[in-house]
């Protein structure tokens, strides 16, 4: 998938435009103990899903194990949390795969291509943020 998509630059983009809406979301936001900061999160994320899917092992020889709930575990993450989370990754995705006034990057799948990549993608946001939740509303 990581070639499919074009490389980093793809998954930097992903990143950018979902921390772009983080800034913008008070309950996202309040999550991040540097919300003035943003931009090392952002690496994180955009070489964690780089490696995620099929991309260079960068973020492993950084960072260890991703231990995803471990490293989110000191964040109340509730299901009203989780839902803005995906909303932003939802957009973020949409607008990277398709690109949009923002930037003309995109890929260069054909239209049914794109449905079955943005599904798969979905599919893993989806799983990541229920695993993520630690409390209840």
């Amino acid at each position: 998938m990581y070639q499919v998509v074009g490389g980093q630059p793809f998954f930097d983009e992903l990143a950018r435009r979902f921390y772009d809406r983080v800034r913008d979301d008070e309950v996202l936001l309040s999550l991040y103990p540097d919300p003035d900061d943003l931009g090392p999160a952002a690496e994180r994320l955009s070489l964690f899903l780089a490696q995620y899917w099929g991309g260079p092992t960068t973020y492993s020889d950084r960072r260890g194990h991703p231990r995803l709930r471990m490293r989110h575990a000191p964040y109340r993450i509730d299901l009203g949390a989780r839902d803005r989370w995906l909303d932003a990754m939802t957009a973020a995705l949409s607008a990277t795969l398709r690109g949009d006034t923002d930037t003309t990057t995109a890929t260069d799948l054909d239209d049914a291509d794109l449905v079955v990549v943005e599904r798969q993608f979905l599919d893993y946001f989806t799983m990541a943020a229920d695993h993520l939740v630690n409390a209840t509303d």
